[in-house]
């Protein structure tokens, strides 16, 4: 059964947009008694993008959110799986 989820597509949307690499953008949706949360996984350079300055586009994107999600009698917010590079890591590359 593939059931339509209007914040979802609204989230993919606005997400594939910042990205440079649109196409490894993966929004997983999950659900709990707390609501509905979206993890969201871009490309590595795509992080900082999705994220903004101090966390600021971040935070606008799950205001968005929350705002069409409330519009359909739904509690939804966003995680970004954000894998951490160590600065050892990015030096041996």
């Amino acid at each position: 059964m593939n059931e339509i989820y209007p914040e979802k597509d609204f989230l993919e949307l606005i997400i594939k947009k910042l990205a440079s690499k649109p196409n490894d953008v993966k929004i997983v949706r999950t659900v709990d008694e707390m609501g509905v949360l979206y993890t969201v996984s871009v490309a590595q350079e795509d992080v900082p993008k999705i994220i903004g300055k101090e966390g600021e586009t971040a935070r606008s994107i799950r205001n968005l959110l929350r705002i069409v999600a409330f519009d359909n009698k739904v509690r939804a917010t966003m995680k970004i799986d954000a894998p951490y590079k160590s600065k050892k890591e990015n030096s041996t590359q």
